[in-house]
C-alpha cells in the first residue's frame, strides 16, 4: 500500500528542487509539493492542508515551529527608465533614494516595516505582488521585494537594484508544532543539509519513484513557476556573488 505523501507547501520565490531530489532519493514516502500563495501559507499549515511549508516569516510561533533557512536580500523594482535603474548594477539605491517616491504596498507584502515604508505609500493596496508589479510598469510608483520575487515576476520594461537598509526577508521552513512526525524530522534534517547516515536522521527507506507537484488552486499559473521545475536547484540565498567581490555601497545622498 502507498503511504500517504508528505505534502511541502512552498511561496512564490521559493525554490524547493534540491530539497525534493535529496527526499526522493531517500524517502519511500512520495513527496507531494503544494504551491501557496504568501498570504495563505500560515493558515494551510495551521489547518493542516500541508506537513510543513517554505515560507517567509514571522508566523504564529505559538502553534508553529519554524527554522531559518537563508534570508533573502530585499530590492527596489523600476521601470527601465527611472533613475534609480541608471545606477551601475554594482552599486545599491538607499531608502532616501525613495524618499519623492511613490511606494506601492500590496497585501501580501512579504517584508516587515517597523519604521513604515519610505517615500509617500500608494493610497491603494494591491492585491498581491504580481498586481504591483503591474503597477510599476504601468509608472504608478516603485515596489520593494525580495530579490526572489523581481525575478520571478520580470518583465522587459523593469529592472531592480538592491536595498542597503531595507528589511530582508527571512525564509523558514514552518510546521504545526503539534503535529510533528517523523517524516518532519526527516525533510528538518535535509534542509538543515543532514546526510543519510546522520545521528539525527532515520534509517534510510527505499526511495520513491517520483515527485509530485499540484497545481495551485483553481488551476492558474503566476508566471515562471517557481517549483521543481524552476530555473537552478540550489535554494536561493539573496544576493547571487559578482566578480570583484562585495558589491560597493554608495553614501546617502
Amino acid at each position: 500500500m502507498t503511504p500517504q505523501p508528505f505534502r511541502l507547501g512552498y511561496v512564490p520565490g521559493v525554490t524547493p528542487a534540491k530539497w525534493a531530489r535529496i527526499w526522493s532519493q531517500r524517502h519511500a514516502t512520495p513527496l507531494e509539493l503544494v504551491p501557496l500563495d504568501a498570504a495563505d501559507a500560515e493558515r494551510a499549515v495551521r489547518e493542516r492542508e500541508v506537513s510543513a511549508a517554505l515560507l517567509r516569516l514571522p508566523v504564529d510561533r505559538e502553534l508553529l515551529s519554524a527554522i531559518v533557512l537563508y534570508e533573502e536580500a530585499p530590492v527596489v523594482v523600476t521601470p527601465t527608465d527611472h533613475v534609480v535603474a541608471a545606477l551601475d548594477d554594482r552599486e545599491e539605491a538607499t531608502l532616501d533614494d525613495l524618499a519623492t517616491e511613490t511606494v506601492l504596498h500590496p497585501q501580501d507584502d512579504v517584508l516587515d516595516w517597523p519604521d513604515g515604508l519610505p517615500g509617500t505609500v500608494a493610497e491603494h493596496r494591491p492585491e498581491n505582488t504580481a498586481a504591483a508589479i503591474a503597477l510599476v510598469a504601468a509608472g504608478i510608483g516603485v515596489l520593494v521585494v525580495p530579490q526572489s520575487l523581481a525575478r520571478l515576476y520580470h518583465r522587459r520594461d523593469l529592472t531592480y537594484r538592491f536595498l542597503t537598509d531595507a528589511p530582508v526577508a527571512p525564509v523558514a521552513l514552518s510546521w504545526l508544532t503539534d503535529a510533528k512526525t517523523d517524516e518532519t524530522e526527516d525533510m528538518i534534517g535535509i534542509v538543515r543539509g543532514r546526510t543519510v547516515n546522520s545521528s539525527r536522521g532515520r534509517p534510510r527507506a527505499q526511495p520513491s519513484e517520483s515527485v509530485r507537484d499540484t497545481p495551485p488552486a483553481g488551476g492558474t499559473s503566476r508566471g515562471r513557476r517557481s517549483g521543481a521545475q524552476g530555473r537552478g536547484s540550489r535554494p536561493h540565498t539573496g544576493r547571487s556573488p559578482r566578480p570583484g567581490g562585495r558589491r560597493p555601497r554608495r553614501g546617502k545622498r
